[in-house]
């Protein structure tokens, strides 16, 4: 039984006369599989160790694929390659990023999300989407 992701991504794909692909799926699984924030080369070591014949454009022509369908966020935090982090059924959230070790922190703060809407309701602003990545030093690094 395909899981929710799954048929969101199907679903997606078929709206855009696009192929449902094996290779497509494998690459959602090793996403799905994954809890970090994965670069696309990251993510193509995991997919061959069990799929050898799956390609670096096929892996980043997928995450592609599950950036537009929204199950999947595309984050640059100044490392010089773009990462990944599940989107879908996943709660909002920010980023510390460690500009020593490279290490990620998620944190929801309710307060800063409380004082966002204040700001953007007092110029008549609308929020869409936004996220919040804070640079610095992580303990271990001070």
């Amino acid at each position: 039984m395909p899981s929710k992701e799954q048929e969101v991504l199907e679903d997606y794909i078929s709206k855009h006369n696009l192929k449902v692909t094996r290779q497509r799926r494998c690459v959602l699984k090793a996403f799905l599989d994954c809890e970090n924030h994965v670069s696309a080369e990251e993510l193509y070591h995991t997919v061959t160790e069990t799929e050898p014949k799956i390609g670096l454009a096929t892996v980043y022509r997928t995450l592609a694929l599950l950036t537009q369908s929204g199950l999947a966020s595309e984050m640059d935090f100044g490392d010089g390659q773009k990462r990944y982090e599940h989107r879908y059924r996943h709660k909002h959230h920010d980023h510390m990023i460690c500009t020593e070790c490279g290490k990620i922190i998620e944190f929801n703060q309710p307060s800063i999300e409380k004082l966002q809407e204040e700001i953007a309701a007092e110029n008549g602003f609308t929020i869409t989407s936004h996220k919040l990545d804070l640079f610095g030093n992580c303990a271990d690094c001070k």
